[in-house]
């Protein structure tokens, strides 16, 4: 007969690396698991609380919204109040507005990858330096420079225009250096063999460059277009005319125009969220992978 294996007892120091958890440990980090997931669900339930109120309170009608006691969901479900947005309001023209500079945008983000990619691949006189003098603009507060910048489109004669509103945002510092520190992870091996099969360098760029940037292109896409969808203080300050506002403008004047219509402003504030949680809602696991190729914390 074979003799039994006895178990091996460990105590002590050993206890503390053995490999296999004991039963209790086992079940009290599953009670610790169990008990912080439903906190954090409860948590992430209060603060999604009041956008679900938005959303419903937007296909409500006007007497169920100021009715009382409250109603959560609503008894008779209307979308009069996003009708009136497009039909007697000017939204329509805010969204086209909003779709302009989101558009330029995205050409600005062009732009913002072909400086990241000279500062991380090219080697010239005072890149370095040139490289710090663009960080250094991420210091300074945007307010800041609006006067001067508005000064400057004003002798150029182009405030109250489209071209007015979307310039001075087409590239920015942080962009730059978003897209420099993930092209710098870029094997310059295999841009040198596309060089030496003759490939030009907006070939390199186009056909190379840019499709192993696409997490990071993700990141920046997100950020470009939140920026541009919720763009407020500069359209208000550099156009005059209604016809240039954007839809967070729009919303505002909505807010002071119509501020007893409740209904009204939670359907402008329903339709200004919503294509952001969709955008972010899709790309998101970008965002993560992005960050962490770029390094940043």
């Amino acid at each position: 007969m074979i003799p039994k294996e006895k178990p091996v007892i460990v105590t002590g120091k050993e206890a503390r690396f053995s490999p296999i958890a004991s039963p209790e440990k086992r079940r009290k980090k599953s009670t610790f698991q169990w008990g912080l997931a439903t906190v954090l669900t409860l948590l992430g339930l209060c603060f999604l609380l009041p956008f679900f109120w938005m959303v419903l309170s937007s296909v409500k009608t006007d007497a169920e919204i100021l009715a009382l006691p409250l109603t959560i969901w609503p008894k008779e479900l209307t979308f009069e109040h996003y009708v009136n947005l497009f039909v007697n309001l000017n939204f329509l023209t805010y969204l086209k507005n909003t779709l302009l500079i989101v558009l330029a945008s995205f050409f600005g983000l062009l732009l913002t990858a072909m400086a990241g990619y000279g500062f991380a691949k090219f080697r010239f006189k005072g890149s370095k330096l040139l490289f710090i003098g663009v960080l250094a603009t991420m210091m300074i507060p945007g307010q800041v420079t609006m006067i001067p910048v508005y000064l400057m489109l004003n002798q150029m004669g182009l405030t109250n225009t489209m071209t007015g509103i979307v310039l001075p945002g087409l590239v920015g510092a942080f962009g730059v250096f978003l897209f420099r520190q993930f092209m710098t992870t870029i094997p310059d091996e295999l841009l040198e063999a596309s060089r030496l099969d003759g490939a030009s360098e907006w070939r390199i760029f186009f056909s190379i460059v840019l499709p192993m940037s696409k997490p990071i292109l993700a990141v920046q896409g997100i950020l470009t277009f939140i920026g541009a969808w919720n763009s407020f203080l500069w359209p208000l300050i550099i156009a005059n005319d209604e016809s240039l506002y954007t839809l967070s403008v729009g919303l505002a004047l909505l807010q002071g125009q119509h501020g007893g219509n409740y209904g009204l402003q939670m359907a402008g504030a329903t339709f200004m969220v919503i294509p952001i949680i969709i955008i972010f809602m899709i790309f998101q696991k970008y965002i993560i992978e992005g960050y962490n190729i770029s390094g940043m914390k």
